[in-house]
């Protein structure tokens, strides 16, 4: 008697389970909508700071790259390039993309913004 009543619940369990599962990722899963970038994991973060900074090889324009920089957070497009940069050289990124980082470092380091 004590048997049947543990497969029953353990089959109770397993609905239980496979019912929340289907709730959660199939009948209403979570959305993210106009999530702000500056949430984004570390090297989502030096992802984005190295496709700038390939934007800005191309471009050279010093001031689209800060203001898309900016949006990462708080602090100054310098130091938000410092850290991708730093991230990039620790976690084994080309020397073709440090290279691409450390030059928008160095115009992010000597960019004055205008007005």
């Amino acid at each position: 008697m004590a048997s049947s009543n543990w497969i029953k619940f353990f089959i109770a369990l397993a609905i239980g389970i496979a019912l929340g599962v289907t709730y959660g990722w199939v009948i209403t899963p979570v959305q993210y909508t106009d999530a702000p970038p500056n949430i984004l994991r570390e090297d989502y973060r030096t992802d984005y700071v190295l496709m700038t900074a390939e934007i800005y090889n191309s471009e050279q324009d010093a001031e689209s790259a800060a203001r898309r920089i900016a949006i990462l957070g708080s602090e100054s497009p310098a130091q938000i390039t410092a850290s991708a940069l730093q991230y990039a050289t620790s976690n084994g990124y080309s020397e073709d993309d440090i290279s691409l980082l450390k030059d928008l470092l160095n115009a992010m380091q000597t960019y004055q913004p205008q007005g």
